[in-house]
């Protein structure tokens, strides 16, 4: 009888740990809200973390868009060849980088290299007492750590999904060009044609609002970790899969509501 009610109580016991997490996340923040809007403005911070965050991600994010980028054009004229619609590649590729692909994977290559590293730098101060240390000299380790840091993916994210959204394009049409031998006049003129504004700005937004949810997330993972090395490694892992999740489903929430308002 025990294990019955074990087994289909863990699933609610779960969902309630989620509930209150989540609802110490938004106190959390709430708390130190006003601390990204007043001084002391901690530009040099704020610089210092958008090299490491945004800056040392060129290399991941360049191979991941040339790779992408790549991988699409064959795999879209695969399947437009079998209905004589390869001269509508060109479109249909760059809105499917600058919408969607670009957003997503160049943020997901950030949480994997940045909020990862992020965490684990944050709960190993924890861990080793180097934030109370922080909080003994009178200093708000919150406003010290966190804002900086929060501000610089929220800054980065965006930026580094421009250069994705290029590189990504760029190696498509060479290989559709070049190894499809698909005409290069055409190529882009279907792109001229039909390209709308809101086939980038509406990634920008997007790359926007990815960076600062796993910019608060990843801070907050880390900020809070409990544990010791084990409590350290578990954070990280947690950052990284909540990030992940979190991400997909404000993806989904975006993309609904410029569906909603025609963007």
């Amino acid at each position: 009888m025990n294990s019955f009610f074990e087994f289909f109580g863990k699933p609610f016991f779960s969902l309630g740990k989620v509930i209150i997490w989540a609802g110490e996340f938004v106190i959390f923040y709430l708390k130190i809200f006003p601390m990204f809007f007043t001084p002391p403005y901690r530009f040099r911070e704020v610089t210092k973390q958008i090299e490491i965050i945004g800056v040392q991600s060129w290399a991941v994010i360049t191979l991941t868009a040339v790779f992408t980028g790549m991988v699409e054009a064959v795999q879209l004229y695969a399947g437009f060849k079998q209905f004589g619609a390869e001269n509508f590649m060109g479109y249909t590729i760059f809105i499917s980088i600058t919408r969607e692909l670009g957003p997503v994977f160049a943020t997901l290559m950030v949480i994997s290299r940045a909020i990862s590293a992020m965490s684990a730098e944050l709960g190993t101060m924890r861990v080793t007492e180097q934030i109370d240390a922080i909080d003994i000299l009178g200093i708000d380790s919150r406003e010290y750590l966190i804002v900086p840091r929060v501000i610089a993916v929220t800054i980065s994210v965006p930026l580094l999904v421009i250069l994705f959204d290029f590189l990504s394009n760029l190696s498509a049409i060479s290989i559709s060009t070049v190894v499809l031998d698909l005409n290069p006049v055409t190529y882009q003129d279907t792109i001229q044609k039909f390209i709308n504004m809101s086939d980038i700005y509406t990634g920008v937004i997007k790359s926007t609002a990815f960076g600062l949810t796993i910019g608060l997330i990843g801070a907050y993972v880390g900020y809070n970790t409990e544990g010791g090395a084990k409590g350290v490694g578990e954070a990280t892992t947690k950052a990284v899969v909540l990030s992940s999740v979190s991400l997909f489903a404000v993806n989904y929430l975006f993309s609904s509501l410029f569906f909603i308002f025609g963007w």
